[in-house]
């Protein structure tokens, strides 16, 4: 390792990427973010402060803010890629040659259909010279924002690269791990947000704390089963990019998939919902994406069909609970003879 210092582009001004950008800024890692909105990036330049998406909280000073992607790009030897799923291909598309031999980490929760294509998939198809890994984990930016202690999760085959996201991105208050289940960590990143949705429903109807439980641990097996027969291992969910992220973002009113999900559950139409939330919400257009891929591969999602039939088949919520309730009682713990011959590696 030398000792220049690795400098930082994030894309995506939104809450996640103003505030990966304001931490690493804050650590004097020479960092600029990108975004879209000219009169946006002037207030934000002039105010460190984002007043859209993370207002209240300042903006390092050293924080450089960009509106020309080229150049913004062109100067980084790190660029984190914080934009919407919706968004992704037609950026990288527009970009990927630029990036080169550069190191590109996603922290986009989402998948791509035709395909069924995770973030980094499509930075692989887009940028095929980069170097990419993907972030994932319990990470609500309000909190991190805030100083709140966090952990998240770097995910590549590339140890090297790993090391360099540690360098810029850990500190006191934020743990990096390092994982090289690039595809199990990106595809338990995407999928908790339907499960977020659901328990933002479950509590908006005054559900009580063991059926939350209940909730949380079903979605995880739901998860876990699903991304085992993709291709995943299985201790990956039993991390913070597993179990961590869905419990946060199932527990959590910062979580923008549980605030589209309590809307629902206090009788707003997904429309109405998600239109109240002014941010994208990720959850529902995986879910889509999931029950499709889900009954081609005849994995057995039951929570993931019971929310699709509420939202897009306009099922009434007391039948789709009673099927639930009525359903088969399989066994508690998958893979548990896979787990128990599979030693554990050291933290």
């Amino acid at each position: 390792m030398t000792d220049k210092k690795i400098s930082v582009c994030v894309l995506g001004g939104g809450s996640f990427g103003t505030t990966l950008a304001g931490l690493m800024a804050a650590q004097d890692v020479p960092v600029t973010l990108w975004l879209r909105d000219e009169k946006v990036a002037a207030e934000i330049a002039a105010q460190h402060e984002n007043k859209r998406y993370m207002p209240g909280f300042r903006l390092d000073p050293r924080l450089r803010i960009s509106t020309d992607v080229h150049a913004a790009v062109a100067a980084a030897d790190m660029v984190f890629l914080a934009i919407p799923s919706s968004a992704f291909r037609s950026l990288l598309s527009a970009i990927g040659s630029e990036l080169a031999g550069k190191d590109v980490i996603s922290t986009t929760k989402g998948i791509e259909q035709p395909g069924f294509l995770m973030m980094s998939e499509i930075a692989e198809q887009e940028a095929p010279g980069a170097r990419v890994a993907v972030l994932s984990g319990p990470n609500l930016a309000k909190e991190i924002a805030a100083g709140e202690l966090t952990a998240t999760v770097v995910a590549s085959e590339d140890q090297a690269l790993c090391g360099r996201v540690q360098q810029v991105l850990g500190s006191q208050r934020l743990r990096v791990y390092a994982s090289q289940d690039k595809y199990g960590v990106e595809l338990g990143g995407a999928l908790k947000n339907v499960y977020a949705i659901i328990s933002g429903m479950a509590a908006a109807l005054g559900m009580g704390e063991n059926t939350k439980s209940m909730l949380i641990t079903r979605s995880l097996a739901e998860m876990s089963r699903f991304a085992v027969h993709m291709g995943a291992s299985p201790l990956t969910f039993l991390g913070l990019a597993g179990v961590g992220d869905l419990i946060v973002t199932c527990m959590s009113p910062l979580s923008r998939n549980y605030q589209v999900g309590y809307a629902l559950g206090q009788g707003k139409t997904l429309e109405e919902s998600v239109a109240q939330l002014g941010q994208v919400a990720e959850g529902v257009n995986t879910l889509k994406v999931l029950k499709q891929k889900s009954d081609e591969e005849k994995v057995y999602m039951p929570l993931v069909a019971g929310l699709h039939a509420i939202l897009f088949e306009q099922q009434p919520l007391d039948a789709v609970i009673g099927r639930l309730m009525s359903a088969e009682q399989k066994d508690d713990v998958e893979f548990s003879a896979f787990m128990a011959c599979t030693p554990l590696e050291k933290e």
